[in-house]
C-alpha cells in the first residue's frame, strides 16, 4: 500500500480540475511537501498561497510540459532541493475537439506532446530516484478513450491510447526491480471539470471532479493497477474483444449515442 504520509508528491496540471483536488487530499493524507506544476501562473499562485496560509508546504513550477527543456530545468531544481520524488501524477492535458481534417499541424504536435510525450519526458527525470530508493509511485491519468475510439476527438483518442500502452509496459519493467516501485493507468470518462464543457453522455454519467479526484487517491493507495470510472468503463476492452467492429460501433456508438457526445462540445474557455 503507497503512503502518503511523510511524502513528496509532484502533481502536473496541479492548479485546477482534479489535478488541484488531487493535491489537497494528497496533503490532508499526511504528504510532507506537494509540488505543482502548472502553466497557469495565476491559478497556481493563488492556489498555493491558500494552501501555504493552512500551514502545508507547497511549491510551484511554471512548467510548460509541452517543453523538454522546460521539464529538465524544474525537475534538476527539485531533486536538487528535496530530492527524490515518491508520487509522481502525470496530470496535465488538452484537448482539440473537432474533426481531424480541421486540425492544425500544431494542434496535432501540442496534444501528442501534452498528452503523450511530456508523461514520459517527466516520468524520466524521476524514475531513477525511485529505482534508487527501490520505491516509488507514477500515476498516469490516461482516459476511457485511450481504450475506445470517439469522432471529433481523433489526437486525443490517439494520446490516450498511447498513453495506456506506455503505462502498462513502464509497470510491468518497474515490477521486475522491486515490488514496491508502482504504476497506475486512471482510464475514466468524461469529468465535469470544464475540460469537456458542452458534452452530452446520454448513457455512461459525467462524472463529478471530488468523486474522481477521491477515486484515484483511493486506487493509489491500495496499489492498483488500473482505475477506471464508471464502472462501465471496466466492460469497455471485454465487450469491444468479443463484438466484431461495426456492432461494436452500431451499439455502443449509435445505439448508446458515445459517437454524438461530442457534438455540443464547447471546451474549457480561456
Amino acid at each position: 500500500m503507497s503512503q502518503f504520509k511523510g511524502s513528496t508528491v509532484l502533481i502536473t496540471g496541479g492548479a485546477s480540475g482534479i489535478g488541484r483536488l488531487m493535491g489537497e487530499i494528497c496533503l490532508q493524507e499526511g504528504a510532507r511537501r506537494l509540488i505543482i506544476w502548472d502553466i497557469d501562473r495565476k491559478k497556481t499562485e493563488e492556489f498555493v498561497s491558500g494552501l501555504i496560509s493552512k500551514g502545508y508546504e507547497v511549491h510551484s513550477y511554471h512548467t510548460d510540459v509541452s517543453r523538454v527543456e522546460e521539464i529538465i530545468m524544474a525537475a534538476t531544481d527539485i531533486r536538487q532541493k528535496f530530492g527524490a520524488i515518491d508520487l509522481l501524477f502525470n496530470n496535465a492535458g488538452i484537448i482539440v475537439g473537432k474533426e481531424f481534417i480541421y486540425h492544425t499541424h500544431h494542434d496535432i504536435d501540442l496534444t501528442m506532446d501534452i498528452n503523450a510525450s511530456a508523461l514520459m519526458h517527466v516520468a524520466l527525470e524521476f524514475i531513477p530516484g525511485m529505482i534508487e530508493k527501490r520505491k516509488g509511485h507514477i500515476i498516469n491519468i490516461a482516459s476511457a478513450a485511450g481504450l475506445v475510439a470517439n469522432p471529433k476527438m481523433t489526437v486525443y483518442v490517439a494520446s490516450k491510447h498511447a498513453v495506456v500502452g506506455w503505462s502498462e509496459s513502464l509497470r510491468m519493467e518497474l515490477e521486475t526491480i522491486s515490488k514496491d516501485l508502482h504504476v497506475t493507468t486512471v482510464t475514466p470518462s468524461y469529468i465535469d471539470t470544464g475540460m469537456f464543457t458542452g458534452v452530452h453522455s446520454p448513457v455512461v454519467p459525467i462524472l463529478k471532479p471530488e468523486y474522481a479526484a477521491r477515486k484515484i487517491i483511493d486506487g493509489v493507495k491500495k496499489n492498483k493497477i488500473i482505475v477506471r470510472m464508471p464502472r462501465i468503463v471496466y466492460a469497455v476492452p471485454f465487450i469491444k474483444g468479443i463484438l466484431p467492429q461495426r456492432w461494436f460501433d452500431l451499439i455502443v456508438g449509435k445505439w448508446f449515442g458515445f459517437h454524438k457526445s461530442m457534438d455540443t462540445f464547447k471546451g474549457k474557455k480561456q
